[in-house]
């Protein structure tokens, strides 16, 4: 990690940012504390799951969005 002055930074951004690009991260200094952190990027690109991933692994009963039993109902409605 590395610390530079905020004159420092201005005087050479583009070289400061290739290091950053590069995987380091930077300290931004003023009057001898810590102001800023410029640090690179995490890509957080979600990956989409593949179409059919678990495709024949389970089906799905034939009466699935049949009524419930009367019990069941008063067990989730508290009745």
């Amino acid at each position: 990690m590395q610390t530079v002055t905020i004159n420092e930074i201005q005087q050479n951004l583009a070289s400061y940012l290739h290091q950053v690009e590069a995987g380091e991260t930077i300290i931004v200094m003023q009057a001898g504390k810590p102001v800023a952190e410029i640090r690179p990027i995490q890509a957080n690109i979600k990956q989409l799951r593949p179409f059919a991933l678990c495709a024949g692994e389970f089906t799905v009963p034939d009466d699935f969005d049949a009524a419930l039993p009367e019990d069941i109902l008063n067990a989730f409605e508290g009745t």
